[in-house]
């Protein structure tokens, strides 16, 4: 009988130091899971969105571009007034 509960209390004892060291490692693998997510979801949060072009540029380049196309003899001056017109919003 002693060497029954000796070997039962073996057992346990192992059993024991195996479940804490799996708590451990699942504990540990969870936080730096977590830490990869945390560190991935900041780097998704503080990405610069791409530069854009201020409209006013690109509505004096438009400009630009249009009388261009008058001068050129391509738009007629009623043609040119008409786009002017839209790009200005009037």
């Amino acid at each position: 009988m002693p060497g029954l509960l000796r070997g039962v209390a073996r057992t346990a004892v192992v059993a024991g130091t195996a479940t804490a060291v799996s708590n451990r490692v699942s504990r540990r693998q969870a936080n730096r899971w977590a830490g990869q997510d945390q560190q991935a979801y900041q780097e998704q949060a503080y990405q610069e969105p791409p530069p854009q072009q201020a409209p006013q540029q690109d509505m004096v380049q438009q400009l630009k571009d249009l009388a261009a196309l008058k001068d050129q003899g391509i738009l007629t001056e009623e043609e040119f007034a008409a786009q002017k017109a839209r790009i200005l919003g009037g």
